[in-house]
């Protein structure tokens, strides 16, 4: 289910889908991922609103992705044989990652 949000971040009305509840003190926050900006934020309940007519048929501007059969690689050293190889890994280093970012500026 797709809602409107205003983002104290953006300071602008965009659509989003909810992701989970937060409680605080003050307010109630919503942790929720913005579908035109491709990113995470938190609203305020009182900042939701149901979309009406025409506005929820629009297409998003940004979408979830992931890299097709791409998995993280990292190089294992062993010094005691003196060499280095190229291996699988749990999760992208932050050398890849930002190496990735350059790429696609």
């Amino acid at each position: 289910q797709v809602y409107v949000v205003f983002s104290e971040e953006l300071k602008c009305w965009c659509r989003a889908v909810f992701q989970s509840a937060q409680g605080h003190a003050v307010r109630d926050q919503l942790r929720c991922f913005l579908v035109d900006y491709a990113k995470y934020s938190l609203v305020e309940s009182d900042n939701i609103r149901v979309p009406v007519g025409v506005f929820s048929k629009l297409p998003y501007r940004a979408k979830k992705c992931s890299l097709y059969c791409t998995k993280p690689v990292t190089l294992h050293i062993d010094f005691c044989e003196n060499t280095a190889k190229i291996g699988p890994a749990r999760r992208w280093d932050a050398a890849a990652v930002r190496y990735f970012r350059d790429l696609l500026k």
